[in-house]
Order: C-alpha cells, then structure tokens, then sequence
C-alpha cells in the first residue's frame, strides 16, 4: 500500500460542525495514573491512536489488567507503585515523547531493571531532562549519549527534591511530579509556566498538591505517599488537533467551522491568542468546567487580511505544537512576522524548527533565521501553482497534517508522504478533511 497522499484542489468553502480526535495529553495521563490509583478507574473517549495504544500495553507489561468495555476503558489499578513487574522487562513507547519520559517518573520505585526503548524519531530526543532530576531522587538510571535507550532500577531509599524546570517542558515537570508521588516528604517544582494537565489531573484526584504562581514561574508542592482513589473521566477534544481545523478555516474564503467539546485550558491557547491578534475571528462558545479543565466549542470563520506579528515569547510554551500552522499564517499576513526563542521546536518529533523554514521557503516565503530567532516576511496574495513532494521529515505527524492544511489552502499540486504517521495522535484526520470537501488521493 502506497504511505502518500495527493492533493491537487485547493479546498473549497465550508460551514461545518466536527469532533476532533480526544485529548492526547490527558489520554496518556489518566492512564497512567490509573495505573497508580487504588480500584478500577474508568476512562471514557480514550484517544485511540498508537501514542495512547502504546501507553495501555506498557502498564499491561507492568502488571496492570486494563480492557475496553463499550466506550470505556477499565484500568485496575493496585496503589503507588503497584506494579508487578518481570525480569528483563523492555518497555517500547514508539513515538511517544510523553508516554517515555512519564513512565520514568512512575518507575523510580522498580524493583527489577526496566530498559525503555521507542522508535528512530523518539530515539533522537533527550531524555537527560528528565534523566537528571530522577538521579536526584536516588534512582539507578542509566541513559548513554542522553537519549534512548534509558535502563532504570529503582530505589526503596527515595529522597525528595528541589528541582528548577527552566524549558517551559511539561513532559519534564509532570515526570518529577510523577516521581514525587513515590517518595516520602514534599518535592519542590520551580516550573518555567508550560501546559498544566497534571496539576490539575492531581487536584481533581485529591493528590496533595500546592501551587503558587506569577507572571513567569509556577512554584509547585507534591506531598509523596498518599495514596488516591481510582476515578471517571471523560476525555474532551485535543486543542491540538483542532488548530489543524482551525487554521484551514481562517485561510480559506467565506468558510467557517465549529469544532465541538474541545479542552481549551489556558496552557494550551497560545496558539488562539497569537492568531487572534493577526486579526482572526476565533470564539468560544457554550463554555464549562470539567474536573478543572476548560471546555468549549470554538468557532471560526474565514479570515480575508491577516496582520503580521512580533510574538512575545511569553506565549511559546502554550502554542508549541502549533507553531508549524502559525507559521502558514504569518507566511499569508501582510508585514514581517518575528518569532524568537524556538530552540524548543528542535526538540520535538523532527526538528520543526528546520523543517518549518525549509517549507516556508520550498513554497516561496522569505524567512531570515539568526539561531532560534526567525523573520517571515508574509504574502497576502500567496497562491501556490507548481508541483511539491513533501517527504524526509522523521514521520512526523504534525508536519504531515500542516503540509495538507498549506496543500488545500493554498494550492499546488502536492504528493505527501508518509500519511501513517497521523495514527501516533490523530488516526481520523484525513477523513474529516474529507468531509469537509477536500480532494485527496
């Protein structure tokens, strides 16, 4: 089977209700600390997509019995550090930046050495991150030229710490935080503010937990050793998977979407933030609270004059997957767009950075780097006529899904390849763009 799509039509105007794909965020993170948590926990709308699929079979190798019941998940969960685990145990976290570098924090404890492996994109990322903060708690960890393979042995002899998270890395604070439930007294988290799925996730499920904020830093408190009860959860819509949707909206005429359920929590906005102020109409609308995550529909129309941006670094973290799209929209505004402090963006499934301006440039958009700072000087008449392949980008699923959303926007004739990579966190992609009236083959 050919792993390429065609698309040779610029999408054509629509007004459409959809879903989205579930929240990958918090499908991974109420596995796992379901996996931690004393009963059976019931997870509904579990994402499932390999990145999630991957996380199930890890807690099973684990010791953890989990099944699919109608439209739920049943995880049977035996308290902190509750796993039973085998001799030689390989865990393999395929794509998954957030399945790997969580379950670390979860098995500092072990019993038995764990040895942590995952594919060739996951094996070009650091792990020393989170490697260096669980050494601190007194785990036998073990992590060659700082990234995969990681072998871990844990220890009966854990000590809490004070840790600074100066990356804006969520991944990166939610491991000492999964860390710190294992290990008596109170860890101390100085984060740099990044999405807060698991402090929230922690609060709901009455772990101790404290937290101060200010303009820049949260200051986060985890009591360790308190064991939880399992709970419900119904997973809401991926923001993430959204901004596709949305960011084909407002670059195609007279069109305008509503997108259904979607987690809308201040930390993972950014992206709605920065497009909002390039003059784009985004609205939440029938607006809830659920377990202390915000939820709302969001609704978008089309958008004819984009305004350049000069983005304040503030809003990085917050918008961090989305980059690639708010680049496609700067590469249509009017003006220079400036971007800085996206070293973070190398760091991610490929290098997004490198990729980004390499596509920005193959589609005749003028971009200027100075290391992790960029110019893109915008286009409002930006119409694309030749033929493009897109292909060697690590199987990334975000830059796969950006390409189609430029491909149907702004024209061309394009052969994209690597269409599987959308099952690490969005299988259903593809047909909703077809259901939106896109043209792919």
């Amino acid at each position: 089977m050919l792993n390429h799509i065609t698309i040779n039509d610029k999408i054509k105007f629509f007004k459409k209700k959809i879903k989205v794909s579930s929240d990958k965020s918090l499908s991974i993170r109420c596995v796992l600390l379901a996996s931690q948590a004393v009963g059976i926990s019931k997870i509904y709308n579990l994402l499932e997509s390999e990145d999630v699929l991957n996380a199930l079979k890890t807690i099973k190798k684990l010791g953890i019995k989990c099944k699919k019941k109608n439209n739920f998940y049943e995880i049977h969960g035996f308290g902190l550090n509750g796993f039973s685990i085998k001799k030689n145990t390989v865990i393999n976290a395929g794509n998954s930046g957030t399945l790997a570098r969580l379950i670390l924090g979860l098995l500092i404890k072990s019993n038995k050495k764990i040895k942590l492996i995952g594919d060739k994109s996951l094996s070009k990322r650091d792990f020393k991150r989170v490697v260096d903060p669980l050494k601190i708690f007194g785990a036998n960890i073990t992590c060659k030229k700082n990234s995969l393979p990681v072998e871990v042995f844990g220890s009966d002899f854990l000590r809490p710490i004070r840790y600074f998270e100066n990356k804006g890395s969520a991944q990166c604070k939610s491991t000492v935080m999964l860390a710190a439930l294992n290990t008596p007294g109170t860890t101390l988290i100085k984060a740099k503010k990044s999405r807060n799925h698991t402090e929230i996730l922690f609060k709901s499920l009455g772990i101790p937990i404290k937290i101060k904020s200010n303009k820049y830093y949260d200051i986060i408190k985890v009591n360790g050793l308190n064991q939880f009860k399992s709970f419900n959860y119904k997973i809401p819509g991926d923001i993430s998977s959204s901004a596709f949707f949305i960011v084909l909206t407002l670059l195609s005429e007279n069109s305008k979407i509503i997108i259904k359920n979607v987690n809308v929590n201040e930390g993972r906005i950014g992206i709605i933030k920065i497009l909002k102020r390039m003059n784009s109409k985004i609205i939440f609308q029938n607006k809830k609270i659920y377990k202390g995550e915000k939820i709302a529909d969001i609704y978008v129309k089309s958008t004819t004059k984009f305004n350049s941006i000069n983005c304040p670094d503030s809003l990085n973290s917050s918008a961090i997957d989305e980059f690639l799209l708010i680049f496609l929209v700067a590469a249509k505004a009017k003006g220079i767009s400036t971007f800085k402090n996206l070293g973070e963006l190398n760091n991610k499934e490929s290098p997004r950075l490198d990729i980004a301006i390499k596509f920005l440039k193959l589609i005749g958009i003028k971009v200027l780097r100075n290391k992790n700072k960029i110019k893109i000087f915008g286009n409002p008449k930006l119409q694309l006529k030749r033929n493009y392949i897109m292909k060697n980008f690590l199987k990334d699923h975000r830059v796969f899904m950006m390409t189609c959303v430029a491909a149907l926007a702004f024209g061309g004739n394009w052969k994209i390849y690597d269409k599987d990579s959308i099952n690490t966190s969005f299988p259903n992609f593809l047909n909703i763009l077809k259901s939106l009236g896109a043209k792919i083959k």
